[in-house]
């Protein structure tokens, strides 16, 4: 199979899709591999690299795009790929279908096969190619936010642990799955006081026995998302419904209700955000104000950590990435329903229930 690596061109993008040791690994088993010039420079791999790992290298996405069979990526087609998808083409990325409508049609219309990261689920119900990378966002909320609560930064002075003497912040996650969990621990390690939120009591119960003194374990509703809301400093949204739009859980009307100069970090931004006033950003322009809030919701968090972020991504996606590889999308479709559950689109035609109740489109079965 010829697989392409493209370099990626989301605004402040920093990861690439593969390292020198699956390029290595992949041509030894007969497949050729096509890396874009200078794709892997941000993450600290080198053109050389790959070539001696037995990679070419090629100038243009254009090509790549026009000869590959397999396209592997880290972030979603944008508009000035559109005219480069093949029909038949594997698309495989982070595609968060259910929060861009645009990308959603024009991958229908294009019908190549969108096989998304996002939802590789296994039969344990993990998402082991967004674990990595939810893992890696977790703990870097909690370091955005510290830093969005400095007054230099637009906040309010505010040390998150505190001293003796004087209060540490109140943070308030709303999530209690890979993210919520890894922002828990960051959160509480650096001495505040931490309320963490989550719909599945069995959950709750499990963290009790792992979470420290300073993390308070409560039900995710109404009544309880308010009282903590009004307390808080710093808010992280994680909340994830797998393929689906992430569910609005704090209104803009809520939002007034919060502390002046405190902060919003919406990790699930890249499912629509779970806060109603939050909308993409990028860590060229990380954060804006609403009614007194710092809202930060940058789409690609793991981005400005490339080479902790390639490597873990990189660990969890090459399985995946191999086998399509050597057996071809219809017998994984027979053999792997971890892989087959990432299908979402599939030349033309809607696969995925959460991406076709969320745009009222037809799903089809595989």
């Amino acid at each position: 199979m010829i697989i392409g690596i493209p370099k990626e061109i989301k605004e402040n993008e920093t990861r690439v899709a593969i390292v020198p040791s699956g390029v290595r690994y992949l041509t030894h088993e007969g497949h050729t591999v096509l890396v874009q010039k200078n794709a892997g420079v941000n993450s600290g791999i080198s053109d050389k690299e790959y070539q001696e790992a037995g990679a070419k290298i090629i100038d243009s996405s254009l090509k790549i795009f026009k000869e590959a069979e397999l396209i592997v990526k880290v972030k979603e087609i944008l508009p000035s790929e559109y005219g480069l998808l093949q029909e038949d083409q594997l698309i495989f990325t982070y595609f968060h279908f259910a929060a861009d409508r645009e990308l959603t049609e024009t991958i229908i219309k294009s019908k190549c096969i969108a096989i998304a990261y996002e939802t590789v689920q296994a039969s344990d119900g993990k998402l082991p190619l967004l674990t990595p990378m939810s893992e890696i966002a977790g703990k870097m909320s909690i370091q955005i936010g510290a830093r969005c609560l400095e007054k230099p930064f637009g906040g309010k002075g505010m040390l998150l642990g505190g001293v003796p003497g004087v209060a540490p912040a109140e943070v308030l996650i709303l999530g209690a799955g890979v993210v919520g969990i890894n922002a828990a621990k960051i959160a509480a390690g650096l001495g505040a006081k931490v309320t963490l939120l989550d719909i599945n009591l069995e959950r709750l119960r499990y963290l009790s026995n792992v979470m420290p003194a300073n993390v308070t374990l409560l039900m995710s509703n109404y009544d309880n998302i308010i009282k903590n809301l009004v307390l808080a400093d710093l808010v992280v949204g994680a909340v994830l419904i797998p393929g689906a739009k992430a569910p609005v859980l704090i209104t803009g009307e809520m939002i007034k209700m919060m502390k002046p100069n405190s902060v919003i970090v919406d990790i699930a931004i890249d499912q629509g955000g779970c806060i109603e006033t939050s909308h993409p950003t990028s860590y060229s322009n990380p954060t804006y104000v609403v009614d007194g809030v710092t809202h930060c919701c940058i789409a690609n968090v793991p981005s400005a950590v490339p080479w902790t972020s390639t490597f873990a991504l990189t660990n969890a996606t090459f399985s995946y990435i191999a086998t399509l590889a050597k057996k071809g999308l219809k017998s994984v479709i027979k053999e792997n329903p971890a892989l087959k559950k990432g299908i979402n689109i599939y030349k033309g035609k809607v696969v995925n229930p959460q991406i076709a109740k969320t745009f009222g489109f037809e799903c089809h079965s595989l």
